[in-house]
């Protein structure tokens, strides 16, 4: 149940950078073209690791919340002197939360399968 609060509160710090952090005049080229790029993927790779894995939301819910919050912060973006928003930056946002997801959601099953196969009982000795 701990684990649950830290990822929550992981994430909600994580937000917290992005959009205070964000605001920041000194943020306006921080990383340089193209590595914003993988920054962005990277941030929302990890975000999802957070409310997936450990927070235990459901996939469907994390997947509609880092798209959300990709868009909320290109919006921020566009209002705020020296930062540009655009759909490149979405998109690298999309593509960590889709890595996230699927990187994710397919240890889980293997966990669960190498679990049933630990606990079956073998009928045929070799």
């Amino acid at each position: 149940m701990i684990k649950r609060w830290i990822a929550l509160a992981g994430a909600l710090l994580m937000l917290a950078a992005l959009f205070v952090g964000g605001a920041q005049p000194q943020a306006a080229g921080l990383i340089p073209a193209p590595w914003d790029k993988l920054a962005h993927a990277f941030y929302f790779f990890v975000f999802t690791f957070l409310l997936y894995r450990f927070a235990g939301f459901p996939l469907a819910v994390v997947i509609v919340l880092g798209l959300l919050v990709g868009a909320a912060d290109e919006i921020h973006q566009s209002f705020l002197p020296g930062r540009v928003a655009g759909w490149a930056d979405w998109l690298a946002d999309a593509a960590g939360v889709s890595l996230g997801s699927i990187w994710f959601k397919g240890r889980g099953s293997r966990e669960v399968y190498s679990k049933c196969n630990r606990n079956t009982p073998q009928l045929f000795k070799e």
